[in-house]
């Protein structure tokens, strides 16, 4: 409960966002969509051709690099250019989830979200999950 009231002053702070690191496929989102998130966190990106390249040591690398949060933004299923690609990656993100959890890092600092190029609604509806899961997550304890 402490930390909600930190973190209303957090988000205040304009000097202290929430510190996130976004891996996206290419067919996931573009510049417009990436604008939102510059507005509102510290972002570091990681453009792919494909969700099926991210693997589970560059997940875990942004923890390490200090993010509070890692979102990884995938095409809708069933919608992969290269058939199967967001079910990889679906799979990874899920294996590191349960390796958070079970290191006490909290998995729900890692998000996986399924977008369709160009949909301003959803890109709004995952900006607000991310900033529940940090909120239920705290800050990094890797940089405490």
């Amino acid at each position: 409960m402490a930390f909600k009231i930190k973190r209303k002053v957090f988000i205040m702070n304009k000097d202290s966002k929430p510190k996130i690191t976004l891996f996206y496929c290419i067919n996931s989102m573009d510049e417009d969509g990436l604008a939102s998130f510059h507005d509102l966190f510290d972002l570091k990106i990681v453009k792919m051709a494909c969700s099926s390249m991210v693997k589970d040591v560059f997940l875990l690398r942004g923890f390490e690099a200090g993010a509070d949060g890692v979102v990884v933004l995938v095409c809708p299923e069933g919608q992969c250019r290269y058939t199967e690609g967001n079910l990889r990656a679906k799979k990874r993100v899920h294996w590191v989830k349960n390796l958070l959890d079970e290191i006490g890092i909290n998995g729900k600092r890692l998000s996986l979200f399924n977008l369709s190029l160009r949909d301003k609604d959803a890109v709004q509806d995952v900006i607000q999950e991310i900033f529940k899961n940090i909120d239920e997550a705290g800050t990094n304890p890797l940089t405490v």
